[in-house]
């Protein structure tokens, strides 16, 4: 079956009925199936129930913030691409969602077709090419990276990484003890052109990252920083 023929399943958590009415109608004429919930309550229920395949999240909501939602998301094992909704300006906002276990944020006021872009980039790495039947394992240190099932595991036990913590650890360990800039590290695991704001992060999903494969993330003995670049996995 192609990306094309696959109809995937996007859980929106907006309270605005007009952001939310505009972005359902776009995203079903792009044949996507849409669910909208108010709250962020309502959404984790539906998103534990019926398991869509990308949650868009409003940082704002009336029963609480969308960072605890996405941080509860994550600790109730819900592990697809979550795209959080920020305000122009706010850093701390984009920082926060993504020490929260936001896999991306696009900012309000954003086009259509930017969210599309990102969408489309979530959808294909967390189910497209990094899904698909690859039999290789990749072994770094005491760690098995299973391409098939999208696991990674440390004596049998799965590390629980999202989507794009996954993607980021396989792109490290196909390139392993190389020195990777962030810009390379943007274009290979999110899928777009790198800037300084998607320089960053990189940072919070390498910190992510280190504290779910380092056995000591204070000390990281996996994926060093290089000074200057970017980042390099030893192993």
């Amino acid at each position: 079956m192609t990306e094309m023929e696959i109809k995937h399943h996007i859980l929106l958590i907006e309270d605005d009925p007009s952001v939310a009415r505009s972005l359902q109608k776009g995203l079903v004429q792009d044949h996507y199936e849409v669910t909208w919930k108010e709250t962020g309550t309502q959404g984790i229920v539906f998103a534990c129930e019926h398991h869509p395949h990308l949650v868009i999240l409003d940082v704002r909501l009336p029963d609480g913030s969308g960072f605890d939602f996405c941080r509860q998301m994550r600790q109730l094992g819900l592990n697809q691409p979550i795209l959080m909704l920020t305000v122009q300006g706010e850093e701390t906002d984009k920082v926060l969602g993504l020490e929260m276990g936001a896999d991306d944020y696009i900012t309000k006021p954003f086009s259509l077709r930017e969210l599309r872009s990102r969408i489309r980039a979530h959808l294909r790495r967390a189910y497209g090419e990094f899904s698909s039947a690859d039999a290789n394992l990749l072994y770094v240190n005491d760690l098995v990276i299973d391409q098939t099932r999208g696991q990674v595991l440390r004596a049998g036990q799965n590390l629980n990484l999202t989507p794009t913590e996954f993607r980021l650890l396989v792109y490290l360990a196909r390139h392993r003890g190389q020195a990777l800039s962030r810009s390379l590290i943007v274009d290979a695991v999110w899928g777009y052109t790198s800037d300084l704001e998607s320089e960053r992060t990189v940072n919070v999903h390498i910190r992510r990252l280190r504290e779910k494969v380092e056995l000591d993330p204070s000390k990281p003995s996996l994926i060093l920083t290089v000074p200057g670049i970017g980042y390099r996995l030893l192993g």
